[in-house]
C-alpha cells in the first residue's frame, strides 16, 4: 500500500494542498519501505489528487483538507485520512503499526473547505495493509 504524508519540514502539514512537499512510502508485508519527498505540484482544483493518483497512491494523511478535496479523493479510490499531527515518522510508524487515527479537520483558512471526516465516518485510521 502506497501512502502519502502532506509535509511541511519534518512534521504533517496543517493543510494538504498547501504544503511544499508529499513524503511518499509503501508498507509492504507490515514494513515501510522505499520511501521518498515530491515536490507538491500546486495546488489547483483537482490538480494534487491527480497528482497522487498518478503516483499509485492509497491513503493519503494530513493535517486538514477541504469538502471538495475529500469527494475527489473519494472518486479516486484514495483514502483520506484527516487530523493528523506530529512528525512523519511518528505518523507512518503508527500507520504501519495499524494505530494510527485521525479526527477532526485542522484546515481552518477559509470557507468551502468543510469540516472532513473523523473516525467513524469511512475516513480516518490507517488499520489495513
Amino acid at each position: 500500500m502506497r501512502i502519502a504524508v502532506a509535509t511541511e519540514g519534518l512534521r504533517v502539514a496543517a493543510h494538504f494542498g498547501r504544503c511544499p512537499r508529499y513524503t511518499i512510502a509503501d508498507l509492504v508485508d507490515g514494513e515501510l519501505k522505499d520511501r521518498h519527498v515530491v515536490e507538491n505540484p500546486g495546488h489547483a482544483p483537482g490538480r494534487i489528487p491527480m497528482f497522487l493518483h498518478e503516483q499509485g497512491v492509497a491513503v493519503i494523511i494530513a493535517g486538514g483538507m477541504g469538502q471538495r478535496a475529500q469527494v475527489l479523493f473519494d472518486e479516486m479510490g484514495i483514502e483520506q485520512i484527516i487530523g493528523a499531527t506530529g512528525t512523519v515518522d511518528e505518523v507512518l510508524t503508527s500507520c504501519m503499526l495499524g494505530t494510527l487515527e485521525g479526527g477532526e479537520s485542522l484546515c481552518t483558512h477559509g470557507e468551502g473547505h468543510g469540516d472532513g471526516h473523523g473516525p467513524g465516518e469511512g475516513h480516518g485510521d490507517c488499520s489495513h495493509s
